[in-house]
């Protein structure tokens, strides 16, 4: 591929894949439904938890900078199993991710126009949350698409104009919004108790999903160490304190039982009398979520691209166009598997779905990040090995514990006493009984293993803060990528790793035939 991106054009990516559906749908529902006026400390919580795993993704970008992101990094540091399952679940947040956010500009363009809800969509007397078809949304995908499989730089081209509207649209939400707030609105501030918090911030997280597409774009950076770091954590950090901005605008603006949960912001600058502001936010939402479509479709291509490079799925996904040099067949598989979802499925069993797949593959990225760092095979001794085994199993059950004492008893505190501080015995552990085999050549995650560990714990909590629907379909999309895996997937892998050793066998066999035959 072709290597024509700055930091410039990432810092804009990563603004323009993450600032969409999430912040212009999600606070409404979720401060409507589960935290109140708190929206706002739930996007402080999410936001905490994403900067996290910036860290871990920025490290393995800048070490391994090849186009298949987080795949990639557990490939190669807890092996084919681990890489395989966490691909289901990219490719799975990719399709669901893209179908949320194109669901979610159907609602917009039909607020644009000032219609009902819903008019533009198809009833129908299917399941509910299933019921509602959507054929624009399905159109809105594939031009996306079409765009992101013509060139990557225009693509970039066309991400800078939409993302610079975008900035002076939420510039205006955040100015507008304070200028009619009422702090009355603010009160009761935790109508739903810490536990709402939880809740939404396990949901909001969805806003903050995205800024992995920008490691998967190494490939095509012309100085992946220099740009990728700046890209990720600069864009990260502006975007955390816009939506915190944006939050706290539409509590003030709007007492929370009256926000509207399908079109919040538009809805809340006409109660305060801004009419107009209505449309310019509907068009500034559809701008946001126009370039979270195109990014998406890059970003999420490579991913496959490079599933497909290792015979996971069938490598005829893996093809790079010779004329535009991107990865056409790749961008067709998802945006045809998220068209087909997009046309049946609602908003809200789509996020909660995409929640939970996006924190595993988080989680994981923060395990794969301490066994790059301490284990070096061939080196570490295999005490060393198991004792690190040992450790991270601690944190992770750890952590696990205090996620589900925390659902089960919200306002208990005995649970916590057993759940933390083993949780702090096995960080405390990996820091003090083993030594770091790797040490990053250029940037790295500071305070190691302590900000890792931390991913680890807030991305299993905030798992633990969904509800249960989400995780049997999630658990069902699970054992169908297990199934697959261990009649096809593993095979595949194994054919392809065999065929990497055959050349040096029959070129080994040819040298001990020439000693054989003398001069």
């Amino acid at each position: 591929m072709k290597r024509c991106l700055t930091w410039w054009d990432l810092t804009w990516f990563g603004f323009g894949s993450v600032i969409g559906a999430g912040i212009f749908v999600l606070t409404g529902q979720e401060a409507n439904k589960h935290a109140g006026p708190a929206i706002v400390l739930s996007y402080v919580a999410s936001g905490i938890s994403a900067m996290l795993s910036v860290f871990c993704y920025t490290e393995f970008a800048v070490e391994i900078p090849v186009a298949g992101g987080s795949f990639a990094y557990l490939r190669i540091e807890l092996g084919d199993f681990a890489a395989f399952i966490t691909a289901g679940n990219i490719l799975l947040e990719s399709i669901v991710g893209g179908a949320a956010v194109a669901r979610s500009w159907t609602s917009y363009f039909t607020n644009l126009l000032d219609r009902k809800p819903n008019s533009l969509r198809i009833h129908t007397n299917l399941t509910d949350g299933y019921n509602l078809l959507d054929p624009i949304a399905v159109a809105v995908l594939a031009v996306a698409a079409t765009i992101a499989m013509i060139s990557t730089r225009k693509t970039s081209y066309l991400n800078w104009i939409a993302s610079a509207i975008n900035t002076v649209v939420i510039l205006f939400v955040i100015i507008a919004g304070f200028a009619n707030a009422k702090t009355s609105n603010l009160t009761p501030f935790l109508p739903f108790g810490a536990k709402g918090i939880f809740q939404a911030a396990a949901i909001v997280y969805f806003a903050y999903g995205g800024f992995d597409n920008i490691a998967t774009m190494a490939e095509e950076t012309k100085n992946p160490s220099r740009d990728i770091p700046l890209g990720l954590l600069g864009s990260m950090s502006i975007i955390t304190v816009i939506y915190c901005l944006m939050a706290l605008a539409l509590s003030m603006m709007q007492k929370y039982t009256e926000i509207d949960p399908d079109a919040a912001y538009s809805v809340a600058f006409q109660s305060v009398g801004m009419r107009w502001a209505k449309y310019l936010v509907a068009l500034g939402a559809l701008k946001g979520m126009t370039t979270v479509l195109l990014v998406g479709a890059l970003g999420q291509a490579r991913y496959t691209t490079h599933i497909a490079r290792a015979h996971m799925i069938p490598p005829w996904f893996a093809l790079v166009h010779p004329k535009t040099g991107t990865p056409i067949n790749a961008t067709l598989l998802v945006t045809i598997s998220s068209a087909f979802i997009a046309f049946f499925s609602s908003l809200d069993v789509l996020a909660s779905l995409l929640s939970v797949s996006t924190l595993f593959i988080f989680m994981m990225m923060a395990v794969a990040l301490l066994v790059r760092r301490y284990y070096v095979r061939g080196i570490t001794p295999k005490p060393n090995l198991l004792k690190l085994v040992i450790l991270l199993l601690v944190i992770i059950a750890s952590s696990m514990g205090t996620s589900a004492y925390w659902g089960l008893d919200p306002n208990g505190w005995k649970g916590y006493t057993i759940t933390v501080p083993l949780w702090l015995l096995g960080t405390l552990g990996i820091s003090q009984l083993l030594t770091q085999q790797r040490t990053p050549k250029v940037w790295g995650v500071p305070l190691v293993p302590w900000l890792p560990s931390l991913s680890i714990a807030t991305n299993i909590f905030l798992m633990g803060s969904l509800g249960s629907k989400a995780f049997v379909r999630f658990g069902i999309c699970t054992v169908v990528m297990l199934v697959y895996y261990f009649f096809l997937g593993v095979h595949a892998t194994y054919d392809m790793a065999h065929q990497q050793y055959k050349p040096e066998a029959i070129k080994m066999t040819d040298e001990e035939n020439m000693d054989k035959s003398g001069p």
